[in-house]
């Protein structure tokens, strides 16, 4: 549901959107019904097919086997309940390559990511139910440590289920392919505490540590070890035999696993080790999967099992605050948001490799989860993914057509003044992990057409039909031009889990990037032109034609640029990875290398203070023209890699990134 973009986007995928009253809030009171959808869905017309498992069955066998291959996706598998029972359950391609294993939505178990979510919510809604958690209490009741919320605003679980908790992301320790070395989700929280970006409940910022923090305040409030709480809770009484929070999966399971593959023709990856247990470490069956929509879409029913109360089901499926008509939101944890007219409460979930996606439409009592074992050749399991929903809700619950409405007068002068960069609420301000943030961001463009289009939203051009809403062309999608802290925020009516808000100057990703650039070029030409210098003057007898300090200054300034290269040549050793989907690198074992390369900070610095030097001696009387050129081009180069470090995040001790 959350459109992705660029290595920043990239990255967001790998890390894996009121005062407290009492001590125990009661049992939950009979809720209204859900709410309707923006618009009432059409009528199926003659040419709409009617969703059958034979119609079913064949439109899915049309459409995944090719799309496997193109992408080079080894397995997927793709369940389709409806009424209460399993329509359709399909296998495509192998979950293990080498062997030629077939994918078997019965038994084979995926890791879903953060599709783990909804289980999670689903524990947490237990323990309102039993009178242990209250939704609107500040989470530090539940706590052994403390979180400190920004501007005084406590957080609350509503906040964490709303993906409002203020926290900064974070990367360090999310992810790990080594048990020796692997986090419990306790630690992991105790010990990378996520600093906080915006007050509680104003700016939605998706957060697997806040949902990790939900687990573990399960665990506490139940008294059960939040794995076994959900296996003895929610699994067992809805016959999810293949499904576990458990890493590794236990030994009775493991033969069921598939295999995860960057792409199909290469090696399989590692058990990918997830530390926000609770916000993305499942691995589990279609089938299985398929039982809990049921129930979700039984009032919590399944069989004879009940794990829910319905009206604690229908608190659940209902945003605590009404949305912005044709605005996707999120309702105690479950995206909620209009589809082709209809409800529609799901969640994606993706680590490295696997990539999901279930979708209910509780008033059609239709459910479809797929999972995918394989990121695809240029991450096309992404649009290999959407693309399916998408179709499944064109061919069997169309959309009526709806006309374009016309741009309001101003549209041209408001493009213009949208356009610009913008960064995710969703980002890392904190260490060396922010420089990416800082380099890469969205972008705004007005259209000659007096329309504007957003980087991250590809091949889509919006028109502004109301002052501040700017509605697809063509399409349905919206963005709301809104102001938050004083900066100009777009809303995007499918992302609900974060905002894009404009970036100040000293943020433009142009000019950093610009800065870093030309400040990498003058230094590379000033590192090689030394020996060529030293070579001309030795082969063509040219005298030395400075002396004392001003030679002193010119030597040390190019040996300044020497060693700001290899100062970000180190660093370059530490962010690599990242543009491999290399997470499992960053943990503790890198502390070292980090600290050294912030201590490293001396280079740059000391560096940018000898350009400074070597730029006040060329005022001296007999310096040439040339030569005063290149010591200003040589000292704004020294300075803008100061800048780009200390903007970056790179100049610092923080090794909680």
């Amino acid at each position: 549901m959350i459109k992705k973009f660029g290595l920043a986007a990239m990255l967001a995928a790998a890390l894996l959107a009121i005062p407290a009253t009492s001590q125990v809030q009661p049992p939950v009171a009979p809720a209204p019904a859900t709410p309707a959808p923006a618009s009432a869905p059409p009528a199926p017309g003659p040419a709409t097919p009617a969703l059958t498992q034979a119609d079913l069955s064949a439109w899915l066998d049309g459409y995944f086997p090719a799309a496997l291959k193109a992408g080079k996706i080894a397995g997927a598998q793709v369940v389709v309940v409806k009424d209460g029972q399993i329509l359709v359950k399909k296998g495509y391609g192998y979950a293990d390559v080498a062997a030629k294993t077939p994918m078997d939505p019965d038994v084979t178990m995926m890791r879903i990511g953060s599709t783990s979510k909804l289980l999670t919510w689903t524990a947490v809604m237990q323990q309102v139910e039993a009178g242990k958690i209250d939704l609107n209490a500040d989470i530090n009741r539940y706590l052994d440590f403390k979180i400190t919320p920004k501007s005084g605003r406590a957080v609350t679980m509503n906040d964490l289920m709303m993906h409002r908790g203020g926290f900064e992301e974070g990367l360090k320790d999310l992810l790990d392919t080594d048990p020796k070395r692997f986090k419990t989700t306790e630690r992991y929280l105790k010990e990378n505490r996520r600093p906080m970006l915006f007050t509680a409940g104003s700016v939605p910022a998706y957060s697997n540590y806040g949902v990790a923090l939900a687990g573990y305040i399960v665990e506490r409030v139940s008294g059960e070890p939040f794995a076994a709480y959900v296996q003895r809770h929610i699994l067992a009484p809805l016959d999810m035999r293949h499904t576990t929070f458990v890493q590794p999966v236990p030994p009775e399971l493991a033969r069921f696993l598939s295999k995860g593959y960057r792409q199909s023709d290469q090696p399989p990856a590692k058990f990918e080790l997830v530390t926000t247990a609770p916000a993305g470490s499942v691995s589990a069956s279609g089938a299985d999967m398929a039982n809990f929509m049921i129930a979700q879409m039984q009032d919590g029913r399944f069989g004879s099992a009940q794990i829910l109360r319905p009206e604690t089901v229908q608190l659940m499926h209902r945003p605590e605050t009404p949305p912005q008509p044709g605005f996707d939101t999120l309702a105690h944890g479950f995206f909620y948001g209009p589809r082709n007219g209809r409800l529609v409460l799901g969640h994606g979930g993706d680590t490295i490799v696997f990539h999901t996606d279930l979708n209910m439409l509780p008033a059609e009592k239709t459910g479809i989860f797929v999972s995918f074992n394989s990121r695809g050749t240029n991450d096309a399991v992404y649009g290999v993914r959407s693309r399916l929903f998408d179709l499944f809700m064109d061919r069997y619950f169309p959309a009526a057509p709806r006309p374009d409405q016309p741009a309001i007068a101003s549209a041209a002068q408001d493009a213009a003044a949208l356009a610009g960069h913008y960064e995710s609420s969703r980002r890392v301000e904190s260490g060396f992990i922010s420089l990416f943030y800082l380099l890469q961001q969205d972008q705004v463009t007005a259209n000659p057409d007096g329309t504007i289009s957003m980087a991250s939203i590809e091949d889509k051009k919006f028109r502004e039909i109301a002052p501040g809403l700017w509605r697809e062309m063509g399409g349905t999608q919206q963005l709301r031009v809104t102001e938050v802290d004083g900066r100009r925020t777009i809303v995007d009516s499918a992302n609900p889990v974060s905002y894009a808000q404009a970036v100040p100057l000293a943020r433009n990703a142009v000019l950093n990037l610009w800065i870093a650039g030309l400040s990498v070029l003058v230094l590379l030409a000033t590192v090689l032109l030394w020996p060529v210098a030293a070579r001309l003057r030795k082969v063509h007898g040219l005298p030395v034609t400075l002396t004392g300090r001003p030679a002193l200054a010119r030597r040390l300034t190019r040996i300044a640029a020497l060693g700001d290269l290899l100062y970000l040549a180190g660093w370059y050793t530490i962010l690599a990875p990242i543009m491999q989907s290399q997470v499992e690198v960053y943990n503790d074992g890198l502390d070292g290398w980090v600290r050294t390369m912030q201590l490293a900070a001396i280079v740059p610095l000391a560096g940018a203070a000898i350009g400074l030097w070597n730029l006040a001696l060329l005022r001296q009387p007999g310096r040439t023209w040339g030569e005063r050129l290149r010591g200003v081009l040589v000292a704004l180069a020294l300075l803008g890699i100061v800048w780009i470090a200390w903007m970056g995040g790179l100049i610092s001790l923080n090794l909680n990134y």
